[in-house]
């Protein structure tokens, strides 16, 4: 059973910096490895969208242009956990944040799974 554990939201004044933890426990078989570990965040009344993301193998990045230049995705492979280092939060950054994992075969096949969510909110 796969299990993802997310840390660091909370509340912070508008230029001010999070970072966010996803430590990911667990196997689904021998077959499958961990591709890709991403971030979405999803605000009230809007649809969940992709912050950024980073492969596993490759370590090709990819962010939402709203957070190019704030934000930035690492991950620790030997630990099964992808961070998220929020720098210049805006008050539209305010929203709850998801970690996503990946799983592939050697297929192609995949399987994804998902944080409980952490709250981030940005006021003054």
């Amino acid at each position: 059973q796969v299990q993802l554990v997310e840390s660091g939201g909370g509340s912070v004044q508008p230029g001010g910096s999070l970072r966010l933890s996803c430590a990911v426990s667990g196997s689904i078989s021998n077959n499958y490895a961990i591709y890709r570990m991403a971030w979405y965040r999803q605000a009230p009344g809007n649809q969940r969208e992709l912050v950024a993301g980073i492969t596993t193998t490759g370590g090709t990045l990819n962010y939402a242009d709203s957070v190019k230049g704030r934000f930035t995705i690492s991950r620790d492979n030997a630990k099964n956990t992808v961070y998220l280092q929020m720098n210049s939060l805006k008050p539209e950054d305010t929203a709850v944040y998801y970690c996503n994992v990946e799983y592939r075969s050697r297929l192609g096949t995949s399987y994804n799974y998902w944080g409980q969510g952490t709250q981030v909110t940005v006021s003054s």
